[in-house]
């Protein structure tokens, strides 16, 4: 499978389609059990719902998609894609006037919305838009002024017209989705990321993944599907032929690794500092043997991260350290893991080696929703801790002269939605300018 060879997204979920067993259980919710889908399931629903959308978009029209993690969140992704529209993600934390602006900004004609909850705060803004054409929901809503079509109702359909995947108008430099950033400085701007740039940071991650993972992996998903990262990891784990495990809540996510067992997971600094503070918490409330062996764990995983020599008796202390404690860490988190990957921020020094040292390798890579948005990661065999690792293949890199970071390649965004000026100011000669400083 050679990613830089599919025109769009929609190929590569078609490819992985056609090896899988179809029956096997591709989406499964671990909040509703009774929620998953097959391959097969998963394909005839982004047809269905792909044919709902298409009555009521021209091509690059926006869809917003507000929703939380749930396998009904991916299929109306490639939906809209397969209907040649542009999804816009946007987060459920968001307040009705934050969904002013976004609404205003990509006057949307399609509005997909989970539940009561999410709807109550936009409502106002579709009675007052007629751009807005259809509403959409996961969960069963109810209004006397708006017409609210569930999901369930378009995915039980039983006839539709068949769409074939590999002859859609879409090449790698369409735009696949537009993800507005927190606007932490003035109003979010929407970064409009292509279906080239998101599989080539598949490429990138596919490359890395190889010398972690083997067949049939899983992934347990938490991280907000409007968020970048994330985003971009549910297309990386359909490279991948992973099954999805969607998590409960950020509180469930250690009972929900026991559930599910993932290979791989991705989270930001923050999950990893807590997780650092829970361990070494308890760790400090062992005594006797098992105190001085979690300190040998400690000691010699630090000393085998940073490549320092271990003596014969050292290696042989290392192996019982591997078996006696890190085999039991590894089975808290579901006795699968093979990595956890970290994003979205700097990972602590102390943090990394600690997670490192007992038996939970962290690799931690660096990237910006700009860049698709991954830029480079440590390998599972070269993990340097105080890095963010080699770039992925197609990434050039190079550091300014004041020390901002510069990256040009097919990862870089196409540009901000309907913001010309600020694009300029961040895309020079074809070198996106990170406003990060890095060496």
């Amino acid at each position: 499978m050679k990613l830089n060879n599919y025109n769009n997204l929609l190929e590569l979920f078609l490819f992985q389609y056609q090896e899988k067993n179809i029956n096997e259980i591709f989406l499964q919710s671990l909040k509703d059990k009774e929620l998953k889908f097959s391959w097969k399931q998963t394909y005839d629903c982004i047809q269905k719902l792909s044919n709902y959308i298409s009555k009521y978009i021209s091509t690059k029209d926006r869809c917003l998609l507000i929703s939380e993690n749930r396998p009904e969140w991916l299929i109306s992704d490639l939906s809209i894609m397969l209907a040649e529209g542009i999804t816009v993600p946007a987060y459920t934390t968001y307040t009705e006037r934050d969904y002013e602006y976004l609404i205003n900004d990509c006057q949307p004609s399609v509005i997909i919305v989970s539940d009561n909850l999410q709807f109550k705060k936009i409502k106002n803004l579709i009675l007052k838009n007629n751009f807005i054409k259809t509403v959409i929901s996961f969960e069963n809503i109810k209004d006397d002024n708006i017409k609210i079509i569930n999901i369930k109702k378009i995915f039980q359909g039983t006839s539709f017209p068949e769409k074939n995947l590999n002859k859609i108008n879409l090449n790698r430099k369409d735009i696949a989705c537009i993800i507005y950033t927190s606007g932490t400085q003035g109003n979010p701007k929407g970064v409009m990321l292509s279906h080239g740039g998101i599989l080539n940071n598949c490429e990138g991650s596919t490359e890395l993944l190889s010398e972690i993972i083997n067949y049939k992996p899983k992934f347990l998903t938490w991280l907000p599907l409007s968020h970048s990262y994330e985003h971009t990891v549910q297309f990386v784990q359909i490279a991948v032929g992973a099954k999805i495990h969607y998590a409960e809540s950020i509180d469930k996510l250690v009972k929900n690794m026991n559930d599910c067992s993932p290979d791989i997971m991705t989270a930001v600094p923050r999950f990893y500092q807590n997780l650092y503070q829970k361990i070494s918490s308890s760790f400090k409330q062992t005594t006797g043997v098992k105190k001085y062996l979690i300190q040998l764990t400690l000691n010699l995983g630090k000393k085998k991260l940073l490549k320092q020599k271990l003596s014969i008796s050292e290696k042989f202390v290392n192996l019982l350290c591997e078996n006696l404690v890190r085999k039991k860490i590894k089975t808290q988190f579901g006795g699968s893991l093979k990595a956890f990957i970290s994003g979205g921020g700097a990972l602590d020094y102390q943090v990394g080696v600690f997670l490192n040292s007992i038996g939970l390798p962290t690799l931690q890579g660096y990237g910006l929703t700009e860049t698709s948005p991954v830029v480079s990661c440590n390998p599972i065999k070269d993990i340097r801790i105080e890095t963010v690792g080699p770039t992925f293949k197609g990434n050039e890199v190079k550091i300014a002269d004041d020390g901002e970071i510069l990256i040009k390649g097919e990862n870089v965004m196409l540009g901000y939605w309907n913001n010309l000026s600020e694009t300029h100011k961040t895309i020079k000669n074809g070198w996106l300018h990170s406003g990060d400083i890095g060496y």
